[in-house]
């Protein structure tokens, strides 16, 4: 007989097996998620695991029993001693143990991956189900589902450095459409595999919304559902861990603490979303960071990332950069599988977007006449926080019933969008009732703050700002705290880990009309011109004038939105828009002056096309349309020569680039032929799908201005044939061809003074006619 106590002890491990254990478990799978179905193929899988399990250990056991055991030796025959029942009981507490250890092992591996993706499905959920436009502020959220206006991604897009300024980026993306891809298809455009997809947008453009909704779809069920992890990352959170090291696998649980019951990461179908590579602040060094293969080594964030870019960590895992264009050359060429690009809404989803935002189809319909009305507006309406910015204006001014006033120009637009938070905030912080905005003290002080911080900021570069970067202003980062909780709609502050503060304005475009403001400011309250420190006591022509030189020796333009937002700030009528903060300076003969001034530069050798464009971008926020006028008689008699003037063919190539009709194709034939001609029409011509330049007058030195733009632009189509290139201008086009996209699906050229090896370069880099 067994021993009672020998066989209490048994029964008490069954009892624990059976009764506590498994029910647990199984109870647990149950009632993991709201679907009764969700758990249902793990569960089976469980069970088939455990009966397994249990018929390997009894068969053991049943080896054990009836082989020559060391412990077993019978004394009599039909007789159990005491030894043997114990030599039993002990094979069988050793057959519970051996049953009870590989079935915790079983269950935490079958378990931990989907239990894992379930808690990283509800974490994401949680987080990207609801959405504030603009800034975050409390009670102010909606559905990302309801308000959700398709983006506008193409395939393709420069990879390599871009430096221009990025309002001239969309001013200039009127070129026709590539392949569009869907969000949910990125990583399908490809019968190979694609590891790392690098998607460029300029500032604003919805890249981060587009990974929000991406991250929302698989969440919800709706798509890649082959990815059992998606983990989206932002490069702003991982600043704030750059002076830190973490294997991989700590960093993953470190950001999502449901992946600690993981204990690898090597076998899984993994998404990795890294959003923001502008706004990183780690040295990524791909030429120098030493190799990592495991992800359970230690290192800094900095070299996990290279490592991880690079594909030495995680080969299998799938990547999605997204950046803005200046950024996107710090990820070498061979680490990226496809580039795509975010242009924002296209012509129909913009008027989707305000019909969605304007529910009464009256006010709709007048919001999107007026907006189509003034190009300059509908022309960063592509932008979408441009749209939502233009939106909340808009909304305000019908509301307050002034329909004789909405605004006509970028300055225009953003006086009003001062004068809306200025009175949310009156009205919010002082009881006031908004309808007589009275620009308090306080209220100055903050604006002041605000745009001595912008500017101070634009110069050197930076859109993200931390606590050291305020430091280094001189203001101190609670009170800007208590300025963004002021205006919130304007700057904003946002919560990194550890309760880091990061803090930026919600547009550049935002940031650089606050810098406009503050040297307007500043120069008319003391004469201190903060372009061009130390001058003083200069005139008001002199100061504007100071300020166009400034912005044209910026060879890329950063200074063009800005010079945009100064001059319009020196109208008499936008200063009214401002009385009491702004002091009333404007003089018809400064403008004419101005006008005048800018005239002259347009009309000089050598100013590239993009400066001309934006100098006539500035003339209408200076309200004078004369240039456009003039260049409207000339086209209408279709008469072009060589009489027009420099400012002229700038003002041509305006005029057809704010067209409302598609650039399908371009003759410059049409026009006066000959190389100066096609210099400034080139934005034109890049904005084009196809482009006919044949027995066109044109000499090698169009070459070199002809190959930078198609270093950039969408052409599928160039007829440059009966033109006297020669061989050393046919090696700069190609040299154009070599650094862009490769769009060009055509080249037509004829032989005449070029030598054969000249004419074997095109060949190679797209199809001949």
């Amino acid at each position: 007989m067994t021993n009672p106590v020998n066989k209490s002890r048994l029964q008490e491990m069954y009892h624990h097996l059976r009764v506590n254990k498994l029910p647990k478990v199984t109870d647990l799978l149950a009632d993991k998620g709201e679907d009764p179905q969700m758990f249902q193929e793990l569960i089976q899988r469980v069970e088939e695991g455990i009966l397994k399990s249990v018929r390997e250990q009894l068969q053991r056991f049943d080896r054990l029993l009836t082989s020559d055991h060391p412990q077993i030796t019978p004394e009599a025959p039909g007789k159990t001693s005491e030894r043997e029942q114990e030599a039993v009981l002990n094979i069988t507490l050793d057959f519970l143990r051996r049953i009870n250890e590989p079935l915790a092992n079983f269950l935490q591996k079958e378990t931990a991956v989907p239990v894992c993706c379930y808690n990283l499905k509800s974490h994401l959920l949680k987080k990207f189900s609801h959405l504030c436009e603009g800034v975050a502020k409390a009670g102010s959220s909606a559905s990302l589902q309801q308000i959700y206006t398709e983006l506008y991604m193409t395939e393709g897009g420069a990879s390599e450095v871009n430096e221009e300024h990025e309002v001239r980026l969309i001013e200039a993306s009127r070129r026709p459409a590539e392949r569009i891809i869907a969000c949910e298809d990125i990583f399908k455009q490809s019968e190979q595999p694609i590891r790392t997809v690098l998607t460029v947008g300029v500032a604003g453009v919805g890249k981060t919304v587009l990974t929000q909704k991406f991250s929302l779809d698989w969440a919800e069920g709706k798509s890649n559902q082959d990815v059992q992890l998606l983990l989206p990352f932002t490069f702003r959170a991982l600043n704030v861990l750059k002076d830190r090291s973490f294997s991989l696998e700590e960093l993953l649980h470190h950001f999502f603490r449901g992946t600690k019951g993981v204990s690898s990461f090597e076998d899984l179908e993994l998404l990795f979303i890294l959003d923001g590579l502008d706004e990183c602040r780690l040295p990524l060094d791909f030429r120098r960071t030493r190799v990592l293969t495991d992800p359970t080594e230690s290192a800094s964030v900095e070299q996990l990332l290279v490592n991880l870019i690079r594909g030495n960590l995680l080969p299998s895992a799938r990547l999605w950069i997204t950046t803005r264009p200046a950024a996107a050359n710090q990820i070498p060429a061979e680490c990226v599988s496809m580039v795509t690009e975010v242009r924002g809404f296209s012509d129909p989803q913009k008027e989707q977007y305000f019909r969605k935002s304007f529910t009464d189809e009256e006010q709709a319909n007048k919001v999107i006449s007026h907006i189509k009305k003034i190009h300059s507006l509908h022309i960063m309406c592509q932008i979408p926080i441009f749209s939502w910015i233009l939106s909340t204006v808009l909304e305000h001014l019908l509301k307050s019933k002034i329909t004789d006033h909405l605004p006509t120009s970028l300055t225009q637009m953003y006086i009003h969008f001062l004068v809306v938070q200025a009175k949310v905030k009156n009205i919010k912080y002082h009881e006031g009732t908004g309808a007589d905005l009275h620009w308090t003290e306080e209220t100055k002080e903050m604006v002041n703050s605000l745009g001595k911080l912008a500017f101070e900021q634009l110069q050197k570069g930076n859109l993200i700002l931390y606590e050291s970067d305020l430091s280094e202003c001189g203001l101190d980062a609670a009170e800007i705290a208590r300025y963004s909780g002021v205006f919130t709609q304007v700057f904003r502050e946002e919560q990194g880990l550890y309760q880091d503060k990061v803090y930026c304005f919600i547009h550049l475009s935002v940031q650089e009309f606050l810098a406009a403001l503050h040297v307007h400011q500043i120069f008319f309250s003391s004469r201190e011109n903060l372009l061009s420190p130390p001058h003083s006591s200069q005139s008001p022509e002199v100061f504007y004038r100071s300020a166009v030189d400034k912005a044209l020796e910026s060879p890329n333009g950063h200074l063009d939105l800005f010079l945009r937002f100064l001059l319009g700030l020196s109208l008499p009528t936008n200063q009214n828009l401002l009385k009491g903060l702004l002091t009333q300076t404007g003089h018809d003969s400064t403008n004419q002056e101005t006008v005048k001034y800018i005239k002259e530069k347009l009309n000089e050798k050598g100013l590239s096309a993009e400066r001309s464009l934006n100098l006539l971008h500035c003339l209408n926020e200076l309200n004078d349309h004369s240039l456009e006028e003039e260049i409207q008689k000339v086209m209408k008699g279709g008469v072009y020569d060589n009489h027009m003037t420099p400012a002229q063919w700038s003002a041509l190539a305006f005029l057809l680039l704010s067209s409302n009709s598609n650039l399908e194709e371009f003759h410059l034939i049409k026009y006066y032929p000959s190389d100066e001609s096609l210099q400034k029409l080139l934005p034109v011509v890049k904005a084009s799908k196809k482009a006919n330049m044949s027995c066109c007058n044109l000499s090698q030195r169009s070459c070199g201005p002809l190959a930078s733009a198609l270093s950039s632009s969408s052409l599928t189509y160039l007829d440059l044939s009966n033109n006297d290139l020669w061989d050393s201008g046919v090696e700069l086009l190609c040299e154009g061809l070599k650094s862009g996209p490769q769009r060009l699906e055509t080249l037509r050229k004829s032989a005449e003074n070029v030598n054969t090896e000249s004419d074997l370069l095109m060949p190679g880099l797209c199809g001949v006619c």
